[in-house]
């Protein structure tokens, strides 16, 4: 069956740097898109980044506002990555990792997620 595994998380002080990954198995997601939203305790669910297959072993990714300038996405096949940068407290959450098969182009910020990971913790301390 399909399985969505992030890992990477940790506890790191404000202004460090972690990298999370993610592998989607189980099915070929190599043409499917796959995201990163987090979600912090008394918060609704937010959207970080996702990627959107264009061709070949191309991918296009869009990222939150929020985020921007800080953290990076990149894919490779089945494989999401998230870099993560100039950290701060604000962005201590558990980041959840999600793919679909529901391709809507490059629009993998309107794709309605079906596979989602179990998530990692990150921990941001000042």
């Amino acid at each position: 069956q399909v399985q969505v595994v992030e890992s990477g998380g940790g506890l790191v002080q404000e202004g460090g740097s972690l990298k999370l990954s993610c592998t989607a198995s189980g099915s070929s997601f190599d043409e499917s898109p796959m995201a990163w939203y987090r979600q912090s305790a008394g918060k609704e669910r937010e959207f970080v980044s996702c990627t959107s297959w264009v061709g070949l072993d191309a991918y296009s990714a869009s990222t939150a506002d929020s985020v921007g300038g800080r953290f990076t996405t990149s894919r490779f096949k089945n494989r999401l990555f998230l870099q993560m940068n100039s950290l701060k407290p604000e962005d201590t959450a558990i980041y959840y990792c999600a793919a679909d098969k529901d391709r809507l182009g490059d629009r993998c910020r309107d794709v309605d997620y079906g596979y989602w990971g179990q998530g990692t913790q990150v921990t941001v301390s000042s």
